[in-house]
């Protein structure tokens, strides 16, 4: 289909040519979206072109109006304020344009070709020593649906995920499970095995926050006392024996490792996650050493007394960077090193997003600045997608003091509020329990993920689980409820008999409807902008006005109530594609819709 805007632009071009005799720089032909408060559809700013046509802005305004009304048909009416042409295109057109639309199979959507844009995109990101959080599940949703609006965009995609399964903080977790677990496993205990982990997790900080507090008794400095605790030093021994390949610490770290892994693909499942390629940081860690340890050699790293390797970055106005300690462990920006490399050459891509918080913003800095220091030719090609936190009315969550609300519990939760809302609403009366159960499910995870995703990612979020659940405010469910409502109208129409509804003579429209088929133009443009900004946000605010401009059509124009069957087959056809538009924009967002609710 060719863009309004495109067309625009050819006619204006010529209008000058006809009118002035000049051939006009592309530059100077500025058009754009009429503003609400002014009658148009789209506006040409004229004062670029006084200089070619010599006349006032509203002489100028007006005989470009005119040509554009006589030489193009899609043109119903023209009005001039100042130095702006307001241009109105005519309902036939608006019509002609909901036809194309519908034959399109994937309205909105580019497809990928030889040369679209190769991405790897890296989200989600977890520590083997507990389960996925609330703010795992901002990363994990803002990754996924990045991922899905890049493709929509026609860019090839590529979802990796590290899993950081190495490091002193996995040993916290096996240590506290030596000394405390008596043998027991996640079937003994009945328990997911991300949660049992997790656990150990919680129990090594109380032992070792006793063990501190027993020291500075004794005389010790609070610093002493963090650096001696007995099973501080005994985790930093496990630490050493590990990249040792101690074949004991080995063991243990894989089993515990695997009953994360079986509880991580619960709850990735939950949530409708996927990847292309899991990386670990236990293999990546090894070449981003070797990259150290040869740029050591060659004399691009420096290295202190005590063996330790950095990098200056004063130049950049940082601080110098270690790459590895003096006693040879690494630590992540090693690993990252690594990553980066060994995901280079796996896919040779034309950018790597990282989907990590904005803590970490210094670190994507200073990693860019290392790989080009090391004069890797791609540095450049790293992009941060920094987001906020995630909150809860009551305030921050600690993973290590037991104090975060895990992903699964959370999912659980918003399951439950989910039937107590609908209950309530009565809606779901007649359905098999099987049916409620996955519709349910449908409307919890719609709710929470258009909650969080509604949000720009660079803001903070305080999610409040009730107010997710809401069937008529800015929410997931209330637009599901809206596709359903669609559903039931289309479903209706079949049963009356009503047959062929994109085949309609043209009949005038109101403003409602103009405006519905308006805002389902815009979904290319609103894609390509959810693009380029990484922003899913740009989604659900579209997505939210779309249904919510449908419910103003449904609720004041009565379809089966209007005896013009053209009429009554054009709103049939316009909500079917509404539907159509919804259904493709919550599936850029990870959200699925149910047939009925």
């Amino acid at each position: 289909m060719i863009k309004i805007e495109e067309l625009f632009f050819n006619a204006i071009k010529e209008a000058v040519k006809v009118l002035y005799d000049t051939n006009l720089e592309k530059e100077k032909i500025q058009i754009q979206k009429t503003r609400k408060d002014f009658d148009g559809d789209y506006t040409l700013v004229v004062f670029p072109l006084l200089s070619t046509s010599r006349k006032s802005p509203e002489d100028t305004a007006n005989q470009i109006g005119e040509y554009l009304e006589e030489h193009l048909d899609f043109v119903s009416s023209f009005n001039v304020f100042k130095g702006f042409l307001n241009i109105s295109i005519s309902d036939k057109y608006w019509s002609n344009i909901l036809n194309t639309i519908n034959d399109e199979v994937k309205y909105g959507f580019k497809p990928i070709n030889d040369d679209s844009k190769k991405i790897v995109i890296e989200f989600s990101s977890p520590n083997t020593n507990k389960p996925l959080h609330l703010g795992h599940i901002r990363n994990n949703l803002l990754g996924w649906s990045v991922s899905k609006i890049l493709a929509a965009a026609g860019n090839n995609v590529v979802k990796v995920n590290l899993v950081n399964d190495r490091g002193i903080h996995i040993c916290k977790s096996m240590l506290a499970w030596e000394q405390l677990a008596n043998s027991a496993t996640p079937e003994t205990e009945k328990m997911k095995g991300d949660h049992f982990v997790g656990k150990y997790y919680v129990a090594f900080d109380k032992e070792y926050k006793k063990q501190q507090k027993e020291l500075i008794a004794n005389g010790a400095t609070v610093d002493e006392a963090k650096e001696n605790a007995e099973w501080m030093k005994k985790t930093r021994t496990m630490l050493k024996k590990w990249e040792r390949d101690n074949t004991k610490v080995r063991a243990l770290w894989k089993t515990m490792n695997d009953w994360v892994y079986e509880g991580f693909d619960v709850t990735y499942k939950k949530l409708g996650i996927s990847f292309d390629k899991i990386y670990y940081e236990s293999d990546t860690y090894l070449i981003g050493k070797s990259i150290v340890l040869n740029a050591l050699r060659v004399g691009e790293l420096k290295q202190k007394s005590d063996g330790s390797v950095f990098i200056g970055l004063e130049e950049y106005g940082m601080d110098e960077k270690i790459l590895l300690r003096g006693d040879g462990t690494t630590v992540y920006m090693t690993q990252d090193l690594g990553t980066a490399v060994e995901r280079y050459e796996d896919y040779s891509f034309d950018e790597a997003i990282y989907v990590v918080g904005n803590e970490q913003d210094y670190h994507f800095k200073v990693l860019s600045i290392i790989l080009d220091r090391l004069e890797y030719a791609w540095s450049n090609r790293l992009t941060h997608l920094s987001y906020g936190m995630v909150e809860l009315p009551d305030g921050k969550m600690k993973s290590r003091e037991g104090t975060v609300v895990d992903a699964d519990d959370l999912i659980d939760d918003m399951i439950s509020t989910a039937k107590e809302t609908a209950e309530e609403l009565g809606k779901l009366e007649g359905f098999s329990e099987e049916e409620k159960d996955d519709i349910y499910s449908k409307i919890a995870l719609g709710a929470l993920k258009f909650f969080i995703l509604k949000v720009d990612s660079r803001k903070n979020i305080t999610f409040n689980p009730q107010d997710s659940i809401d069937f008529n405010g800015n929410t997931g469910p209330f637009i599901q409820y809206t596709y359903v409502r669609i559903n039931s109208l289309l479903a209706k129409a079949e049963k009356d008999g009503i047959s062929n509804i994109d085949k309609f003579n043209f009949v005038s429209h109101v403003q409602i409807e103009t405006n519905l088929i308006k805002k389902i133009y815009q979904f290319t443009e609103v894609v390509e902008e959810a693009a380029s900004k990484r922003n899913p946000s740009v989604i659900a605010n579209y997505v939210y006005e779309l249904a919510k401009d449908f419910n103003k059509l449904y609720h004041e124009l009565p379809i089966f109530k209007e005896e013009n069957i053209d009429k009554m087959k054009f709103r049939l056809s316009l909500s079917k594609k509404v539907g159509i538009i919804i259904k493709d924009a919550l599936d850029l967002m990870g959200i699925g819709v149910p047939d009925r609710m």
